[in-house]
């Protein structure tokens, strides 16, 4: 489980296809200075120290960590590099068949019990691309609209929460098949999102809760 606020943006270092899917090599060094990074310590045993130390791991081989919101095991550690192995399932429904060398990902590591949930919760199980429509400065943030299709954007509320790129945001604008997301500065500092233009695919999850909601009120009673 995941909250959507972006620890930091990191760079992948290796991509290559693999048995019908991909195999990612991304370096996860930025998380130890990253401002939005939370403690290593629960990742590094009973005798880590509370910041996580310089020498602690950052992850451990079998941890999900959320790239561009998909959530992704770590399949190996080399020093701060981890390795994923993307199934051909998940590159379908999502832009990591995309991703290059050198190409910068947002990363969450998983919510831990106790810890602050500041965005909402999020599963990193992204439903499926949208290709971004528009991309507008506005006084003190930028509005980016989203093409998402009519079946998500009839299953997403105008002010509700919605899931780009593993980024929580709230849904500023709704049409019958787009949607339009505010982005305050903190966010495009933290985030990839202030390098995607027009064209470009972005991972989407809907909002978990409601589509709980959605599907019990749906549901045929006796």
């Amino acid at each position: 489980m995941f909250t959507g606020i972006i620890e930091c943006a990191c760079t992948i270092v290796e991509a290559a296809a693999r048995n019908g899917g991909r195999s990612l090599e991304i370096d996860l060094s930025p998380l130890r200075t990253a401002p939005g990074g939370r403690s290593a310590a629960s990742r590094s045993g009973p005798d880590a120290s509370q910041d996580g130390g310089p020498d602690r791991p950052l992850a451990a081989p079998g941890d999900s960590i959320a790239v561009n919101g998909c959530c992704l095991t770590v399949t190996g550690l080399t020093e701060d590099r981890a390795r994923f192995d993307v199934v051909p399932e998940t590159l379908a429904c999502t832009n990591l068949g995309q991703l290059e060398q050198g190409v910068r990902v947002n990363i969450e590591r998983s919510l831990r019990f106790g810890e602050p949930v500041d965005g909402h919760l999020v599963q990193g199980h992204v439903e499926r691309t949208g290709a971004v429509q528009a991309v507008q400065d506005h006084a003190g943030e930028l509005r980016m609209t989203i093409a998402c299709g009519e079946d998500f954007a009839t299953r997403t509320l105008s002010k509700g929460s919605v899931t780009v790129e593993g980024v929580s945001l709230t849904v500023a604008e709704l049409t019958h098949d787009a949607l339009t997301v505010a982005l305050v500065p903190h966010t495009l500092k933290l985030t990839t999102l202030g390098e995607r233009r027009p064209g470009d695919l972005v991972n989407l999850e809907p909002d978990m809760i409601g589509q709980w909601v959605l599907r019990a009120a749906e549901r045929p009673r006796d």
